[in-house]
Protein backbone atom coordinates (compact mmCIF):
# COMPACT_ATOMS: atom_id res chain seq x y z
CA UNK A 1 0.00 0.00 0.00
CA UNK A 2 1.42 3.16 -0.95
CA UNK A 3 1.24 6.24 1.40
CA UNK A 4 1.85 9.99 0.72
CA UNK A 5 3.02 12.48 3.41
CA UNK A 6 2.73 16.13 2.12
CA UNK A 7 4.77 18.16 4.43
CA UNK A 8 4.47 22.08 4.25
CA UNK A 9 7.88 23.95 4.98
CA UNK A 10 7.91 25.43 8.87
CA UNK A 11 7.34 29.06 9.15
CA UNK A 12 9.73 31.36 7.76
CA UNK A 13 11.66 34.58 8.66
CA UNK A 14 10.63 37.96 6.43
CA UNK A 15 13.08 39.74 8.82
CA UNK A 16 15.48 40.36 5.49
CA UNK A 17 13.75 41.72 3.15
CA UNK A 18 15.99 41.91 0.77
CA UNK A 19 16.95 38.36 0.67
CA UNK A 20 15.82 36.38 -2.03
CA UNK A 21 12.83 34.47 -1.35
CA UNK A 22 14.76 30.80 -2.22
CA UNK A 23 17.33 31.59 0.66
CA UNK A 24 14.77 32.17 3.35
CA UNK A 25 15.32 30.64 6.59
CA UNK A 26 12.95 29.32 9.61
CA UNK A 27 12.13 31.63 12.27
CA UNK A 28 11.91 30.93 15.72
CA UNK A 29 8.80 29.34 15.51
CA UNK A 30 9.65 27.17 12.46
CA UNK A 31 12.52 26.36 14.44
CA UNK A 32 10.57 25.13 17.05
CA UNK A 33 7.33 23.75 14.53
CA UNK A 34 9.27 21.27 12.84
CA UNK A 35 10.78 19.06 15.39
CA UNK A 36 7.37 19.15 17.27
CA UNK A 37 5.58 17.94 13.82
CA UNK A 38 8.01 15.60 13.27
CA UNK A 39 7.54 13.70 16.82
CA UNK A 40 3.91 13.73 16.11
CA UNK A 41 4.62 11.07 12.96
CA UNK A 42 7.37 9.36 15.19
CA UNK A 43 4.25 8.93 17.67
CA UNK A 44 2.46 7.41 15.34
CA UNK A 45 5.33 5.18 14.24
CA UNK A 46 5.25 6.99 10.53
CA UNK A 47 8.28 6.39 8.76
CA UNK A 48 9.48 7.64 5.23
CA UNK A 49 11.10 5.09 2.76
CA UNK A 50 12.72 8.28 1.09
CA UNK A 51 12.26 12.10 1.33
CA UNK A 52 12.04 13.85 -1.48
CA UNK A 53 12.12 18.08 -0.97
CA UNK A 54 12.36 21.53 -2.54
CA UNK A 55 16.08 22.41 -1.92
CA UNK A 56 14.70 26.00 -0.98
CA UNK A 57 16.04 26.75 2.70
CA UNK A 58 13.11 27.07 4.27
CA UNK A 59 11.55 23.45 3.10
CA UNK A 60 15.38 21.92 3.04
CA UNK A 61 15.52 22.63 6.64
CA UNK A 62 12.25 21.62 7.53
CA UNK A 63 13.16 17.83 5.85
CA UNK A 64 16.28 17.47 7.74
CA UNK A 65 14.83 18.82 11.18
CA UNK A 66 12.35 15.40 10.43
CA UNK A 67 14.73 13.24 8.86
CA UNK A 68 17.01 13.71 11.78
CA UNK A 69 14.34 13.48 14.32
CA UNK A 70 12.88 10.59 12.72
CA UNK A 71 15.97 8.68 12.66
CA UNK A 72 16.07 8.56 8.18
CA UNK A 73 19.87 8.08 7.25
CA UNK A 74 19.27 7.44 3.50
CA UNK A 75 19.90 10.59 1.27
CA UNK A 76 16.96 13.48 0.92
CA UNK A 77 16.32 13.55 -2.85
CA UNK A 78 16.35 17.84 -3.25
CA UNK A 79 14.23 18.08 -6.46
CA UNK A 80 14.33 22.02 -7.76
CA UNK A 81 10.87 21.27 -9.78
CA UNK A 82 9.52 21.35 -5.70
CA UNK A 83 9.83 25.03 -5.87
CA UNK A 84 7.27 27.29 -7.62
CA UNK A 85 5.79 24.45 -8.81
CA UNK A 86 2.37 23.47 -10.10
CA UNK A 87 -0.01 20.18 -9.10
CA UNK A 88 1.21 18.91 -12.44
CA UNK A 89 4.68 18.87 -11.75
CA UNK A 90 4.21 17.25 -8.36
CA UNK A 91 2.21 15.05 -9.88
CA UNK A 92 5.39 13.72 -12.58
CA UNK A 93 7.26 13.84 -9.76
CA UNK A 94 5.35 11.17 -7.91
CA UNK A 95 4.52 9.03 -11.65
CA UNK A 96 8.98 8.66 -11.50
CA UNK A 97 9.34 7.76 -7.81
CA UNK A 98 10.27 3.76 -7.72
CA UNK A 99 7.78 1.08 -6.65
CA UNK A 100 9.76 0.26 -4.23
CA UNK A 101 9.21 2.79 -1.95
CA UNK A 102 5.81 2.34 0.09
CA UNK A 103 5.83 5.67 1.94
CA UNK A 104 6.58 8.95 0.39
CA UNK A 105 7.80 12.21 2.24
CA UNK A 106 7.41 15.56 0.00
CA UNK A 107 8.59 18.63 1.52
CA UNK A 108 7.36 22.07 -0.59
CA UNK A 109 5.18 25.18 -0.85
CA UNK A 110 1.58 26.41 -0.82
CA UNK A 111 -0.43 27.26 -2.99
CA UNK A 112 0.48 23.99 -4.95
CA UNK A 113 0.38 21.24 -1.93
CA UNK A 114 -3.10 22.72 -0.98
CA UNK A 115 -4.69 22.33 -4.22
CA UNK A 116 -2.69 19.37 -5.16
CA UNK A 117 -3.81 17.44 -1.62
CA UNK A 118 -7.61 18.62 -3.16
CA UNK A 119 -7.33 17.10 -6.40
CA UNK A 120 -6.00 13.60 -5.69
CA UNK A 121 -7.97 12.96 -2.89
CA UNK A 122 -11.14 14.98 -3.72
CA UNK A 123 -11.52 16.40 -0.36
CA UNK A 124 -11.70 20.41 0.24
CA UNK A 125 -8.64 21.57 2.46
CA UNK A 126 -8.84 25.27 3.04
CA UNK A 127 -5.33 25.64 3.22
CA UNK A 128 -2.01 23.43 4.37
CA UNK A 129 -0.49 25.62 7.35
CA UNK A 130 2.97 25.96 7.57
CA UNK A 131 4.64 22.65 8.98
CA UNK A 132 1.18 21.27 8.02
CA UNK A 133 1.44 17.21 7.17
CA UNK A 134 -1.35 15.60 5.35
CA UNK A 135 -1.56 12.60 4.46
CA UNK A 136 -3.08 9.98 1.91
CA UNK A 137 -3.59 6.15 0.97
CA UNK A 138 -3.51 5.59 -2.65
CA UNK A 139 -6.14 3.17 -3.74
CA UNK A 140 -3.59 1.80 -6.19
CA UNK A 141 -0.35 0.15 -5.43
CA UNK A 142 1.69 1.95 -7.87
CA UNK A 143 2.67 5.57 -8.52
CA UNK A 144 1.83 6.00 -11.50
CA UNK A 145 -1.54 5.27 -10.51
CA UNK A 146 -1.87 8.71 -8.37
CA UNK A 147 -4.45 10.85 -10.55
CA UNK A 148 -7.12 13.00 -9.32
CA UNK A 149 -9.80 11.02 -6.63
CA UNK A 150 -7.12 8.32 -5.96
CA UNK A 151 -6.23 8.81 -3.06
CA UNK A 152 -7.45 8.70 0.75
CA UNK A 153 -6.89 11.57 2.83
CA UNK A 154 -5.78 9.57 6.23
CA UNK A 155 -3.19 12.16 8.05
CA UNK A 156 -3.99 16.31 8.59
CA UNK A 157 -1.89 17.96 11.64
CA UNK A 158 -0.89 21.22 11.86
CA UNK A 159 1.42 22.88 14.71
CA UNK A 160 -1.77 24.88 15.36
CA UNK A 161 -4.00 21.96 16.84
CA UNK A 162 -1.83 21.92 19.58
CA UNK A 163 -1.43 25.23 20.92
Amino acid sequence: MKKLYLIRHAKSSWSDVLLDDFERPLNQRGEKNAPFMANILLQHHIFPDVIVSSPAKRAKTTAEIFAHTLGYSKEIVWNKALYLTSPKTLLNILHTTSNEYNTVFVFGHNPEFTEFANTISGETIENIPTCGIVGFELFGNNWNSLKANSAKLIFFEYPKKYN
